[in-house]
């Protein structure tokens, strides 16, 4: 035991409530500052994937063939292809022998009941040391009730369709499972469910046969579970509305914040972690780190997430680490209504679409986020603006945002035309160039296969972005049914931004010369992914960011991880 000073994590989303529980489960205690009046960050609006290699769930649930040096295979080779230089050797080597203990200790510990995500491949198929699943786990259906006051201070995510399951997910499609629940865009009407035993947790089953409760599932749920576990600590308090505006040090060593508050300014002594996601809602930083201006860019992550992290650690001359924009687990999007006022769904990966640039042509696998990302930002060859571009056979199947299937989009987000020629000049694209374009994508998507660019060959997409009732291809449909309808896309942030702190293998903060910043910690995504570098899956964020705080919280309580 070093002391019993509370450690001050900045930030109570799920890293920074992992963190505080880590602490308190080893013997001291924790404050937990969180910005916004609600708790959960950007996690708690997420798909809820922890993306974990070689971990015991996969093993009770039967799935085998998976190993810490497979997975090591994986991440290396697919890091290999852009920037390799980026990535942190003891840090790779540190998560991927601590994460599975690190999920198997939440689990021990009552914080969460793991269930791998059924039959969802990891991103790259192709790489080798992938596998068809047993990577992705999320929790089991947590009922809200075990929350008591705390459920009106957990953040709801309005991106997925709270209260169903991958289960139904996965068998349904995505956009379908958001048409199904009320037709509300992104699924934000919430599923209900009863029959759940004591801690609210289920083995993902009884919640579609009842009728009434507050199941929470996806990122949702992943917090849920987190905080249930949390509240039950004395040792743990949670302070909201408390935004950490400055850290206080002494002698070259962090040893506090201050907060503003709506009662005025507060200073806390104690150690310090930064747990506050990363930069979506500083044009600045998004200008800074990714070269997006404010026309390209949007975010649906809480408009919390103000880089303040960031902004902290340079204050006491914190590194920042940057990792390559086109590798950032970003994704098309368009401004929305829902949430904090844009959107992004599946429907740019679903038939009867495709994405083009001004000159009209196609120019990467446009189901695949990775690749539309990776090659629209490419510093050599950069294609912004970009436009998707549709039929109407995808407006009456699949709908876009808060319109359902059939519905009429409304007025300002969508060009509509009898021609895709007529399209083009409205949104600005090479008309001719266009309709050309158009033939030739249909012309595969007849026969299924996209020889130019790759649609459909990524297993990850087929199965939880396309349509699995659509043949001969979950996401290939031809473009011939007039009307025609596009939009210019934005790049929208989810609370993941790769480039951030710098941080060694077990989230202590850095300075400019790679020197440890004493008495300051990250964990979560306001650390740059150095571990990975340019590899990511989905998952790998919330994946990492427990793994540091399970590493953190076990040093800063005196027991620290071998």
């Amino acid at each position: 035991m070093t002391d019993q000073t509370p450690v001050i994590v900045v930030g109570a989303g799920l890293s920074g409530l992992a963190t505080a529980l880590t602490c308190a489960l080893n013997g001291r205690p924790a404050i937990v500052l969180e910005a916004a009046d609600l708790v959960g960050g950007a996690a708690a609006y997420s798909g809820g994937q922890v993306w974990v290699g070689g971990n015991h769930v996969a093993v009770r649930e039967g799935i085998e063939g998976d190993s810490k040096e497979l997975t090591e295979t994986y991440i290396r080779d697919v890091a290999s292809h852009l920037a390799p230089e980026v990535l942190d050797e003891q840090a790779l080597l540190r998560w991927l022998d601590t994460s599975p203990d690190a999920m198997r200790y939440f689990e021990d510990h009552g914080a969460i009941r793991w269930t791998v995500i059924p039959g969802l491949a990891d991103y790259h198929n192709e790489a080798q040391g992938a596998l068809p699943q047993g990577r992705y786990l999320t929790n089991e259906v947590i009922d809200g009730s075990v929350l008591g006051e705390w459920r009106e201070k957990l953040r709801y995510s309005p991106y997925f369709p709270v209260g169903t399951t991958y289960r139904e997910l996965l068998t349904k499609g995505r956009r379908a499972t958001y048409v199904d629940d009320a037709g509300e865009e992104q699924g934000a009407t919430k599923r209900s469910h009863a029959g759940l035993p004591a801690f609210g947790l289920s083995d993902g089953t009884a919640f579609e046969k009842a009728t009434d409760a507050d199941p929470l599932t996806y990122g949702t749920g992943v917090v849920a579970s987190f905080l249930a576990r949390v509240t039950q600590d004395e040792s743990i308090q949670i302070r909201t509305e408390h935004r950490v505006v400055e850290l206080l040090t002494e002698d070259g060593k962090v040893v506090g914040v201050r907060a503003e508050t709506p009662d005025g300014d507060v200073e806390l002594r104690g150690p310090v972690v930064l747990a506050t996601s990363t930069y979506d809602w500083d044009p600045e930083l998004v200008t800074e780190i990714l070269g997006l201006s404010e026309e390209d860019w949007g975010s649906v992550a809480p408009e919390t997430l103000r880089g303040d992290g960031i902004k902290l650690a340079r204050q006491v001359g914190g590194q920042i680490a940057r990792i390559p924009a086109n590798a950032t687990p970003i994704l098309p999007g368009w401004r929305s209504e829902v949430g904090t006022g844009f959107g992004y769904g599946p429907e740019y990966a679903m038939p009867h679409s495709m994405i083009v640039d001004r000159t009209g042509n196609r120019y990467c696998n446009d189901s695949y986020w990775v690749d539309i990302v990776r090659r629209t930002l490419d510093p050599a060859d950069k294609h912004l603006p970009f436009f998707l571009v549709w039929d109407d056979q995808h407006r009456q199947k699949y709908g876009l945002a808060a319109t359902a299937p059939g519905g009429d989009y409304p007025e300002g987000l969508v060009e509509s035309a009898d021609t895709l020629e007529e399209l083009g000049e409205k949104l600005g694209i090479d008309a001719a160039q266009l309709a050309r374009t158009a033939e030739r994508f249909s012309d595969f998507a007849e026969k299924g296969e996209d020889p130019d660019w790759g649609r459909g060959s990524i297993d990850y997409v087929n199965t939880f972005a396309g349509d699995p009732e659509n043949t001969p291809s979950p996401v290939l449909g031809p473009i011939t049914k007039a009307p025609f309808h596009g939009l210019r896309l934005r790049f929208v942030g989810t609370g993941i931004g790769t480039s951030g702190v710098r941080i060694d293998s077990d989230g202590r903060v850095l300075d400019e010369a790679g020197t440890r910043i004493e008495g300051l910690y990250a964990a979560g995504s306001v650390a740059a992914l150095t571990t990975t570098g340019t590899a990511y899956n989905s998952g790998i964020a919330l994946g990492r960011g427990l793994t540091l705080a399970y590493l953190v919280g076990h040093e800063l309580s005196g027991d620290p991880v071998a």
